[in-house]
């Protein structure tokens, strides 16, 4: 971690919802003139989509699991060296994904290939990340002790599978046995390393729909975020500062469920990442000795501390 360059770290699940976050963050960032250098965690992916449809067809006749979610399918140790390298100087090498033909473009690429690693411009004020890994730690690397604010983006997971699985059949493509055959794949990968890093996020956002989402394999539509609620957990609340008694006055409807724990309705979600990580943000950038801080989170991981 550092004082001079801080990281913010945003991970969750494919389909979670992090892209509310980001949004939030990006408000953030431009009322406060902050320049943010930032990094998508499909970056860090190991191959591109011809390579990985090929490798995931070859472990699947080997038996072997192989997915997006987990080590083989990523370079962990990539993203280390970067998180790395942008605490310790401010610059670091970066590169993008290319997901659809917009993108592809702009950098003059096809799409599912990866542009050419190139430095991070130095000047910049913090590391944003958003992706499925910026609180990894395996054996072989340790992703989250270089990250100064872990928020992590969680829906209970039949929500997670609903909204994965109507994206998967109506943007692209997918039959409905595919995407379950992909869940089914994946959870390996799921509990091993996207789960364990919910322990160790400073900030925890968790979408609980309203509706009876009991089987998500025959839902027929997301519920929506009028119709949800969010679980907000702190980590620890002294480290972060959060004001518990302000956020219940502007945000209306919602309540305490446990001494680090605010719900607020899905509606307000918005609102309350805002008024939540603005403070922490400045805090970060333009006061470094305040700074929220993830110090021992090896010690974290390696003891399993749960969240309370």
């Amino acid at each position: 971690m550092s004082v001079k360059h801080p990281i913010v770290a945003v991970t969750g699940s494919s389909g979670a919802g992090t892209s509310t976050v980001k949004n939030a963050m990006e408000q953030i960032f431009r009322r406060n003139h902050f320049d943010a250098a930032v990094i998508e965690g499909d970056s860090y992916h190991r191959y591109d989509r011809v390579e990985m449809r090929e490798r995931l067809k070859r472990a699947y006749e080997k038996g072997k699991n192989l997915s997006h979610f987990g080590s083989d399918g990523n370079d962990f140790v990539e993203l280390e060296k970067t998180f790395k390298a942008y605490s310790e100087s401010g610059t670091a090498l970066r590169r993008y994904y290319i997901h659809n033909e917009e993108e592809a473009l702009l950098h003059s690429q096809k799409v599912g290939t990866f542009t050419p690693w190139t430095p991070i411009p130095e000047g910049s004020d913090l590391l944003f990340y958003e992706g499925l890994h910026g609180g990894v730690v395996t054996e072989k690397s340790n992703v989250a002790r270089f990250v100064d604010l872990l928020i992590g983006v969680v829906p209970i997971v039949n929500l997670e599978w609903i909204q994965k699985i109507h994206r998967d059949t109506h943007v692209r493509g997918y039959s409905r046995e595919a995407v379950t055959d992909t869940i089914l794949r994946r959870m390996h990968d799921y509990v091993h390393f996207i789960t364990p890093q919910f322990s160790l996020t400073d900030i925890n956002f968790q979408r609980v729909p309203m509706v009876d989402t009991s089987n998500p394999f025959i839902a027929r539509d997301i519920p929506t975020l009028d119709e949800s609620m969010v679980v907000i957990r702190f980590r620890d609340p002294k480290k972060t500062g959060v004001d518990f008694s302000n956020l219940l006055n502007m945000v209306h409807g919602s309540f305490m469920s446990r001494r680090n724990n605010i719900v607020v309705p899905g509606g307000k979600m918005g609102l309350a990442m805002e008024l939540i990580m603005q403070p922490l943000i400045e805090a970060l950038v333009l006061n470094g000795s305040n700074r929220v801080s993830v110090a021992t989170t090896h010690d974290r991981f390696a003891k399993r501390e749960p969240a309370i």
